[in-house]
């Protein structure tokens, strides 16, 4: 259409996981440790990326997904956590209680 604005549909993301850097992630001063830090900063970013989340974890942290979300879903449960990144840790677990509630309505048949 004529006077209408083309969109860009192309978003500029890297190819591979190794876009998917964590250089400059880890603050010496946080008492969270290098991984939980890195972990944070792949929740933060992972969407600016093409591919596989999935493999991603693999490829950083040598860990299935499943072990993966077991080990973040413990560590937003910290204050650590919370103190270093507080609006991620917030989101965070934000979205897994509105996970948790659609589990539970679809188990009992309800709606959320």
């Amino acid at each position: 259409m004529a006077g209408r604005p083309s969109i860009n549909w192309e978003h500029p993301v890297a190819e591979t996981t190794e876009a998917f850097s964590l250089e400059g992630a880890v603050d010496p001063e946080s008492p969270l440790g290098e991984q939980e830090q890195q972990m944070l900063a792949l929740e933060r970013a992972w969407w600016k990326y093409a591919g596989a989340k999935e493999q991603a974890i693999r490829e950083l942290f040598g860990m299935s997904a499943t072990r993966y979300y077991q080990v973040l879903n413990a560590l937003i449960d910290t204050e650590e956590a919370l103190a270093h990144d507080p609006m991620l840790v917030k989101r965070l677990r934000r979205l897994r209680t509105t996970r948790q509630r659609a589990r539970t309505a679809r188990r009992s048949g309800s709606d959320v």
